[in-house]
């Protein structure tokens, strides 16, 4: 009873908060997966697997009704779900709902864009703040829920620290990304750095190291085919490195679900016919991420730039690349594996072409199907 009764409410909502995020990751990669809740009873028997479909109203309904339970946007302690957290991934399952289900909700997405923006979130003053060691506190403001990482209590060679060594190679010096070393592994294909090719150049989202690189990837073996990507780092926003004194592990928060990624959901959802939003709104939106990126108003685009083909799936491209949204956008558009969008190596060639679509969904583990006989595999596997 009492207060103590009250945090175990909560933490209960936080967790099934956790538990409908995870599903989202296997609803977006996997499609059918195996599904338990607290409603099947220990026993011996194997999971069962459910539809896609079936699993997005689960989620949906999940986060419905833990939504007014949790704490409002923003009351909690950094890195605990809050409401605020609920609406955003409410607003991603939405807007990507008729890959989901065949059905658009554009609308429903923009209804919870609305409230998240509504919440007393603001962009971070930097862009690069987002992906420093001291993201805790630089970019509080943007992140809506973030997964947390310290370079001495939560140690682990995943996470952010395998984002900022394994993108360290050729020429790079790991002091300089606040690590002893690089693993020399990640670098960019030439399509997200020609994202960035414009008039002025002064997109601050724009970080490659080039010295030493090649733009085109021949040899997949050679860490320098490939810009090195420099977005995450483990220093801080005054230059100091990371806490961890060995350099091997990192401060560096990954911020799972922020601002303005609901910015461009609102764009995206409002340019696809959802109703609660304007194009007035979604381009003031779009500029208020490109007068950080760019330091003043010279980035600014017209409503007219704003609804030209491709440019929402490409500015989702400049703003959030290596945030793990990329496979999911492009999904979405109708280009991940069709020919009308190709990057080197696609499909095993060199200058890239189309695959089968059943490669839109990863294939179920064999080690699941090997554990579980009773589940099916996807098409095309």
């Amino acid at each position: 009873s009492g207060t103590d009764a009250d945090n175990a409410r909560l933490y209960r909502s936080e967790a099934r908060f956790l538990r409908a995020l995870a599903y989202y990751h296997a609803l977006d990669m996997y499609g059918n997966v195996p599904f338990v809740t607290e409603a099947d009873a220990p026993s011996k028997n194997l999971p069962k697997q459910i539809k896609r479909a079936d699993l997005f109203a689960y989620i949906e309904s999940e986060l419905k009704a833990i939504e007014p339970l949790l704490k409002p946007a923003r009351q909690n302690a950094y890195g605990r779900a809050d409401q605020g957290a609920a609406q955003a991934l409410l607003a991603k399952l939405y807007l990507n709902a008729e890959v989901y289900t065949g059905t658009a909700r554009y609308t429903d997405c923009l209804t919870y864009c609305n409230k998240v923006v509504s919440a007393s979130y603001a962009l971070a003053t930097n862009y690069q703040w987002l992906f420093l060691a001291d993201n805790n506190v630089k970019a509080a403001s943007e992140i809506i829920f973030p997964i947390t990482s310290d370079g001495r209590v939560s140690q682990t060679y995943g996470g952010t620290t395998y984002l900022i060594h394994a993108a360290i190679g050729g020429r790079m010096v790991g002091g300089n990304y606040g690590v002893s070393s690089g693993w020399a592994g990640n670098r960019s294909r030439k399509n997200l750095p020609l994202l960035f090719t414009s008039a002025n150049g002064n997109d601050s989202r724009e970080m490659f190291f080039q010295v030493g690189q090649n733009l085109d990837i021949n040899d997949l073996t050679q860490f320098t085919d490939g810009y090195a990507v420099t977005k995450w780092k483990n220093v801080t926003s005054t230059g100091a490195p990371g806490s961890d004194p060995q350099g091997t592990f990192v401060d560096t928060d990954f911020p799972l679900l922020r601002l303005g990624d609901v910015y461009l959901m609102y764009a995206e959802a409002v340019l696809r016919g959802g109703q609660g939003g304007t194009q007035t709104q979604a381009l003031d939106y779009v500029n208020a991420l490109r007068d950080r990126a760019y330091g003043n108003t010279s980035g600014r685009i017209t409503a007219a730039d704003l609804t030209a083909a491709n440019f929402i799936l490409n500015e989702r491209g400049r703003e959030l690349y290596w945030e793990g949204s990329r496979r999911t956008d492009l999904v979405r558009f109708g280009r991940f594996t069709t020919a009308s969008y190709l990057w080197p190596w696609k499909g095993g060639v060199a200058a890239g072409q189309g695959v089968s679509n059943n490669l839109n969904l990863y294939p179920i583990p064999s080690t699941d199907i090997v554990a579980n006989p009773t589940l099916v595999q996807n098409p095309g596997y």
